[in-house]
């Protein structure tokens, strides 16, 4: 039941409804020290493949995952090295068992974290972050680790600043992307625990566009996730979606760098990012009566009746986020 939590919390951002290069200007940002640098690449990685179940805005009561700074304070210690934390990250990460894990308490809490495919590089980039980076904390972890632990925890570092004015339309839009994503999977894992599984698919069903039309109105963008194969019809790709898509296929199945495509038309920016599927998207995105099981078929059938978004394998292009926002 934990692993399929953690699924559908993926699942939700894929299920619910590079051709060109970027020719946009690269701009450094401001971090703490007044020092320029620019964004580090595990940052981003952290926020694509991590932030649905780790993130720290999710309510303490409603998460199926620790949060990654206390992931970063049980592996590091005053005298850890980089490589040592490394090495110890990916151990667990590339294969979750109990025997590897180091955070005994949140194994018990939340289970063995799924295993996913992940590249060994990406995992690299994001312990890379985590070491030399201070990252986000929610408000109450501090006082939390104090009273378990008896001792101070470690999250120094460089801090990436987040001004607005200073960022890429790149990283705009993907902000807004991440934080749409993790909107939806924090709302659907409440659903998931306290109605269940199937209903998960109910509320992906019912509440998914009002959500994402949400953050939408926060951010004053238009925000949709699209597909080539859509489980709702009112999420098919139009002509220039329909070449993101194929150009991001070609890039996933060559095993290139994946960045954001950004066009500028009319003051207005386009980005598109892909949607791409992993072990646990399979279970509603996979091969129906073996990998998707009947009572979740006979679901979908039910919400999605013209549901095209079946028979995929992990790593392949689901769908591309399509956001057009103001320059």
């Amino acid at each position: 039941m934990k692993k399929l939590i953690a699924l559908l919390a993926v699942l939700s951002i894929f299920s619910c409804n590079q051709a060109k290069k970027n020719d946009s200007s690269k701009k450094n940002i401001k971090i703490t020290s007044a020092e320029k640098v620019t964004i580090p690449p595990g940052k981003k990685l952290l926020e694509t493949k991590c932030f649905v179940c780790h993130n720290s805005s999710t309510p303490n009561d409603e998460r199926v995952a620790p949060p990654m700074i206390a992931i970063k304070a049980h592996y590091i210690g005053e005298n850890t090295s980089e490589e040592e934390f490394t090495n110890n990250f990916l151990n667990f990460v590339l294969n979750p068992t109990k025997e590897n894990a180091v955070m005994r308490g949140a194994v018990k809490r939340y289970g063995i974290m799924p295993y996913q495919k992940f590249e060994e590089q990406d995992l690299k980039k994001i312990a890379n972050y985590l070491y030399n980076y201070k990252i986000e904390e929610p408000s109450w972890f501090k006082e939390h680790w104090e009273s378990k632990q008896g001792k101070n925890y470690i999250n120094t570092g460089k801090k990436v600043s987040d001004i607005q004015s200073n960022k890429t339309s790149e990283e705009i839009g993907l902000e807004y992307a991440m934080k749409t994503k993790k909107t939806l999977g924090k709302n659907l894992m409440g659903a998931i625990q306290k109605k269940g599984t199937l209903h998960a698919l109910q509320f992906c069903n019912e509440k998914a566009y009002k959500l994402t039309d949400s953050m939408a109105t926060k951010f004053n963008a238009s925000i949709k996730r699209v597909s080539d194969k859509p489980r709702n019809p009112n999420n098919t790709a139009n002509t220039e979606e329909l070449n993101i898509i194929e150009g991001y296929k070609r890039i996933v199945s060559n095993k290139e760098e994946i960045k954001p495509v950004t066009k500028q038309a009319d003051n207005k920016t386009k980005f598109y990012y892909p949607i791409i599927t992993n072990s646990m998207c399979l279970q509603c995105h996979g091969t129906p009566n073996s990998q998707i099981k009947p009572e979740t078929l006979k679901e979908l059938t039910l919400l999605y009746p013209t549901d095209k978004a079946q028979g995929y394998d992990v790593n392949q292009v689901r769908g591309i986020w399509s956001i057009t926002f103001k320059n």
